[in-house]
């Protein structure tokens, strides 16, 4: 049976209006208890890949602390182990920061991988997959590379910065930027297999055309040389690509039946672990439809939304289609409306702050209001 190393990307080209500020995406707060990375990692670690590279272009400090060791991911480490790496030099450009150039500052961890395949996963794209089945498939399929992609309806909104695949079959003819122009496409989900000495080549030939070079780009370029295929996904998919996209794969797990097409028994999502009380709901607390993690205190009401750990929600307060990240505060009487409320931050003197269905407002990391 083929065996595979995994790398996780940091995806640079993705911008979280912001939120990115504070942290890559990768460490985002998701569904109240959860990181964006987690999803990549359980991926892998479900799947028996147990040496993984996790990479991060910038601001690496919450992202290595919540990864750490990686004992809560069940990654045996006798067997295994998550490096996590950071850029060795500020680049003068931001077009410079490429996944290409990433693995050319760290090739030698990838030369002195034993295992003969490799699997690249994204750090911003919430999904399950069992990536040992896709490695037997292309091995078996006798395919240079394979590729993971996941048909959408809605592709004019929500995948601005992705690519999509244009298919003969299971053949990948092209790897091309969405341009909006379609409702229905095969979107790629940012998912490699192939041999780690191609990866090698590939980068050696990307950096040989252009310094700007992503992976996808040299794939794409050398469709008509190598056998590309393609594996369709299925399932819950959802790119965090900007604010509006992070919203709405939040709220749209809020839905049991959509959540358990990403969540399931043999599949878990493993997270590190934050001990604390219950959350203690008051006689006046009201609660429909949403999402309440552990530590929280609730007076008030709280309805379609997500509420992350330790969060106060005050008397008389109306909470209603909001993503309420982690120990934040919201006043008495405060109403939030389509709101994502950063980490620390509390709404205790506005009285009220609205925003339009499907354009979430975001309040800042820390702010006071």
């Amino acid at each position: 049976m083929a065996k595979a190393f995994g790398i996780v990307t940091s995806s640079p080209e993705h911008k979280v209006e912001g939120m990115q500020d504070y942290r890559p995406i990768g460490a985002f707060s998701f569904l109240g208890r959860f990181r964006v990375i987690d999803f990549p990692i359980s991926n892998f670690s479900n799947s028996g890949i147990n040496n993984i590279q996790v990479y991060i272009t910038k601001k690496p400090r919450s992202l290595v602390a919540h990864i750490g060791t990686g004992r809560h991911y069940n990654i045996n480490s006798k067997r295994g182990r998550i490096q996590i790496i950071v850029p060795d030099e500020e680049l003068v450009n931001p077009i410079y920061n490429t996944n290409i150039n990433a693995f050319f500052s760290n090739i030698d961890y990838i030369r002195r991988q034993s295992q003969d395949y490799v699997v690249i996963a994204p750090s911003c794209m919430v999904f399950a997959q069992n990536y040992d089945d896709l490695l037997q498939q292309h091995v078996n399929s006798g395919a240079d590379v394979t590729l993971l992609y996941h048909k959408v309806f809605d592709a004019r909104e929500g995948y601005s910065t992705c690519n999509a695949l244009t298919l003969d079959g299971d053949k990948v003819t092209a790897i091309t930027p969405n341009l909006g122009d379609e409702d229905n496409k095969d979107m790629f989900m940012e998912s490699f297999v192939m041999k780690k000495d191609l990866l090698i080549d590939l980068m050696y030939a990307a950096r040989e055309t252009s310094s700007m070079y992503t992976l996808a780009n040299i794939v794409n370029a050398k469709c008509g040389e190598l056998d590309v295929r393609a594996v369709e996904h299925h399932g819950f998919f959802a790119p965090i690509t900007s604010l509006k996209t992070f919203y709405k794969a939040n709220e749209a797990l809020i839905d049991f039946d959509e959540a358990s097409t990403l969540f399931s028994t043999d599949w878990p999502i493993y997270t590190r672990t934050s001990d604390s009380c219950p959350t203690q709901f008051y006689d006046e607390a009201e609660v429909k439809n949403s999402v309440v993690a552990n530590g929280c205190e609730v007076h008030g009401t709280i309805e379609d939304s997500v509420i992350g750990r330790g969060v106060t929600v005050g008397k008389g307060a109306i909470v209603k289609g909001c993503i309420v990240m982690a120990y934040a505060e919201i006043g008495e009487n405060v109403v939030l409306q389509n709101q994502v409320v950063d980490k620390y931050a509390k709404v205790i003197h506005e009285n009220k702050i609205l925003a339009e269905p499907g354009q979430p407002g975001y309040i800042k990391h820390s702010d006071v209001l």
